[in-house]
């Protein structure tokens, strides 16, 4: 059997790393090998380049994110039979050897199987390394509980889409050193989301405030801090609140840890998936478990909104027979969350620090200087900026301090 040969069924024989030969590189891989044309080469090269040009690290990149159904048992704490380890074992060999297929090797066979004997052929190269698999894959599976598997190797956020989870390529929060004042608040956060990364036990949190206080950059902030721990994010939109339940059920048995989080949480009256998060929040068989928690924010302290008509009635009276009972079930979503966390609008003093520290980081020239703003005109034009817009808030700082940069 020629080297050749001897690769492509070695590809082909994959079982336990079944989904890697399925990756448009290696199906490429297997194709060049078993044609050894200039256009098969050319469709390997295509299909490799956009991920890198070292074959070596794409197939390291594949094994480690790769979530077979041997990962996710070791993930599990299960035991795999003996031959399972063995095949498992012997295949990442096979991927070792793969991943080092050298390009001149290949190149020179092409060539020497071109018609034209490669006459004005300058075929692209790819490059290789050391390659130990074995003992990078034991390392993955050690620190599988930080690292996690599959998509959830790979990224960090995540949303819910038709009822699938799937990944946010691009991400938009800002880091914890981008957030000023509301220490304490973010304290609490951040010490919520510690304990249940460790395990010690956890509370939902409800973040309730004003406007642009920075309840969901808060989230995302600490979510994007506590990544490299295992710590991932999903967010749910309120219309989506009824397959929480399934979201939870496809991470209960993933060794990392998971905020669930919803944005601007609010209810009509008749909202079926007022239900579906209490329901979970407390009291369903498919609650959070000890690697999830909900962190949900609102702009409303009652998360039902309700009219004076929904307790007087059209009529001037109510006739709903248990009013009490009727009120406590509205008020009784937000009492579900084991902590919750208040942002108000700061005052004057806290703004206009906050500003500050907005143009330092912005880079923004403060001083008395030529070409500077002074500290006096900076913080008069802030107040009135924040009298044109919605009030004082870390949003409309960070608004006031980005048009200030483009000289708008």
């Amino acid at each position: 059997m020629s080297k050749n040969n001897e690769l492509k069924s070695k590809i082909d024989s994959l079982a336990v790393f079944r989904q890697v030969k399925e990756d448009p590189a290696i199906l490429s891989l297997r194709k060049l090998l078993e044609e050894n044309t200039v256009a098969a080469y050319s469709d390997f090269i295509s299909a490799l380049y956009p991920e890198g040009a070292n074959l070596s690290e794409h197939v390291r990149r594949l094994v480690l994110e790769d979530d077979n159904f041997y990962v996710k048992a070791v993930a599990a704490g299960q035991k795999s039979d003996p031959e399972v380890s063995a095949a498992a074992k012997n295949e990442l060999n096979m991927l070792n050897e793969i991943g080092q297929v050298p390009s001149e090797d290949i190149c020179r066979m092409v060539i020497d199987s071109d018609p034209l004997g490669g006459r004005g052929l300058n075929l692209p190269k790819w490059t290789t390394g050391e390659l130990n698999l074995i003992r990078d894959f034991t390392v993955k599976l050690a620190d599988i509980s930080r690292t996690g598997y599959g998509i959830y190797a790979k990224y960090k956020f995540f949303r819910v889409e038709d009822g699938q989870i799937v990944p946010v390529a691009h991400p938009d929060y800002q880091s914890l050193d981008q957030l000023f004042e509301y220490e304490r608040e973010r304290s609490l956060v951040i010490r919520n989301t510690e304990a249940l990364l460790e395990g010690s036990g956890a509370s939902n949190i409800l973040l309730y405030g004003d406007m642009g206080t920075g309840k969901s950059s808060t989230i995302k902030a600490v979510a994007a801090a506590y990544a490299d721990q295992g710590l991932r994010m999903i967010e749910v939109k309120k219309n989506q609140l009824f397959q929480i339940p399934a979201v939870l059920e496809e991470v209960a048995s993933n060794p990392l840890k998971f905020i669930i989080f919803i944005d601007d949480l609010s209810f009509s009256g008749n909202d079926d998936n007022f239900a579906a998060l209490k329901a979970t929040l407390e009291g369903s068989i498919t609650g959070c478990g000890d690697n999830a928690v909900i962190y949900a924010t609102s702009n409303r302290r009652h998360l039902v909104r309700e009219s004076a008509s929904d307790r007087v009635g059209a009529a001037g009276f109510n006739d709903d027979l248990h009013l009490n009972d009727t009120m406590q079930e509205t008020m009784s979503l937000a009492a579900r969350f084991g902590l919750t966390i208040t942002f108000s609008k700061p005052n004057r003093d806290e703004y206009l620090s906050i500003v500050r520290s907005l143009a330092d980081e912005y880079g923004l020239a403060v001083g008395d200087g030529e070409g500077e703003i002074s500290e006096e005109e900076l913080m008069t034009k802030a107040e009135a900026f924040a009298i044109r817009r919605n009030g004082r808030s870390p949003r409309t700082a960070r608004q006031f301090i980005e048009l200030l940069k483009i000289g708008i």
